[in-house]
C-alpha cells in the first residue's frame, strides 16, 4: 500500500485517490511508496512499464535522469534530516514521472516530499507534474544548501583558529572533511542529472516551470561548487597542520639531540672516574670531587660555546 496517493487537478485541487491505478481522473496522479513495501514489486509490474518499474525497485541507486518513452526516470539524493542521523548520509529518492503519473519511492523519510504530502492532505497541491517536480527539487536543494553552509561555517572557524596561531585537533579536521567528501560524491552527478532533466524532450514543464526548475538546479550547482572549494580549503588546512606538527617534532628532536650531545662526554667522564680501580687521579685528595665538578661545568660551557660558534644553537 502506498504511503500516500492523490489525484491533482490544474487548479491545485488535491483529493485522495479512489484506487491504486497509475492514472486517475485529475490532471495527474501522485503515488508515494516505501521501498520496503512487500506489495510494491507486484504493483510496479502491473501498473508501470518494465524498465521504470525495475528502476523504482533498485536497492542501490546513483543520481540519474533518463528518458523512457513519454516519461522520465529520475534518481535523486537528499541530505538526511531524520533525528539522530548524519546529514552527510544522503537518502535516495526514486521517481517515475509522466504527464499523467508521478510515482515516488523512498527508503527513509524525506522531508521535502513530506511537505508536499502535508499540503495535499489539506486539499491543495502542485497543479501539474512540472510544478510538483520543481517544488520537490527546490526543497531538496534548500535542505542541501543549509548543510553545505554549516560545513562552510565550520571550515571558516578552523581557518580563523589557524590564523590565530592555534592548531585544530585532528578530529576537528577529520569530521568536516569526511562529510564534504560524502556530499560531493553525490551532488556533482546529481547536478548533471538535473541539467539533463532541463534538456529532456519530454513535455513535463511549462516555460514558467522551466524557469523555476533552473533556479532549483542553480542551488544544487552552487552547493556542488562550494563543496569543491571546501575540499581544497580543508586539504590546505590539513597540510598546514601536518607541517606545523612536523616542525614542532623537529624542534623537539633537535633540542633532545643538543642535550644528548652535551651530556655524552660528561657521562663518559663521570663513568670513567666512577670505576672501582686503584690509581684514579685525586682518589686521595679531599679537593678532587669539587675540582672534578668544576671541570665538568667548564667542559659543558666550552661545548656550548663551540656549538654556538658552529651555529648549531
Amino acid at each position: 500500500m502506498p504511503l500516500s496517493a492523490y489525484d491533482l487537478w490544474d487548479d491545485g485541487t488535491a483529493r485522495p485517490a479512489a484506487d491504486l491505478a497509475a492514472t486517475g481522473p485529475g490532471r495527474y496522479r501522485w503515488l508515494h511508496f516505501d521501498l520496503a513495501d512487500p506489495e510494491l514489486a507486484d504493483w510496479c509490474a502491473a501498473q508501470l512499464p518494465g524498465i521504470p518499474g525495475q528502476a523504482l525497485l533498485q536497492s542501490e541507486t546513483r543520481p540519474r535522469c533518463d528518458v523512457f518513452e513519454d516519461g522520465v526516470i529520475l534518481n535523486l539524493r537528499t541530505v538526511n534530516r531524520n533525528p539522530g542521523a548524519k546529514a552527510a548520509e544522503m537518502l535516495s529518492l526514486r521517481i517515475w514521472a509522466t504527464s499523467r503519473t508521478i510515482v515516488t519511492v523512498r527508503l527513509r523519510k524525506t522531508f521535502a516530499l513530506d511537505a508536499i504530502r502535508a499540503e495535499c492532505s489539506t486539499g491543495s497541491g502542485p497543479g501539474s507534474p512540472g510544478r510538483f517536480l520543481y517544488r520537490l527539487i527546490n526543497g531538496l536543494a534548500l535542505h542541501t544548501r543549509d548543510v553545505v553552509l554549516g560545513l562552510s561555517a565550520a571550515t571558516e572557524a578552523l581557518e580563523e583558529m589557524t590564523e590565530d596561531g592555534a592548531l585544530p585537533a585532528a578530529e576537528a579536521l577529520k569530521a568536516p572533511r569526511r562529510n564534504v567528501l560524502k556530499l560531493h560524491r553525490y551532488l556533482e552527478p546529481q547536478r548533471e542529472a538535473l541539467l539533463n532533466l532541463q534538456e529532456t524532450g519530454v513535455q513535463l514543464f511549462s516555460e514558467d516551470e522551466q524557469l523555476h526548475l533552473r533556479e532549483a538546479v542553480n542551488l544544487f550547482t552552487l552547493s556542488a561548487e562550494t563543496l569543491q572549494s571546501l575540499t581544497g580549503r580543508l586539504a590546505v588546512l590539513r597540510d598546514h597542520t601536518d607541517a606545523e606538527l612536523a616542525r614542532q617534532m623537529g624542534r623537539n628532536s633537535y633540542a633532545l639531540s643538543v642535550v644528548a650531545a652535551l651530556f655524552l662526554p660528561l657521562g663518559f667522564l663521570t663513568g670513567l672516574f666512577g670505576v672501582n680501580l686503584a690509581g684514579i687521579p685525586g682518589a686521595e685528595s679531599p679537593l678532587a670531587f669539587p675540582v672534578l665538578c668544576l671541570s665538568l661545568l667548564g667542559l659543558g660551557a666550552g661545548m656550548l660555546l663551540v656549538m654556538r660558534w658552529l651555529r648549531l644553537l
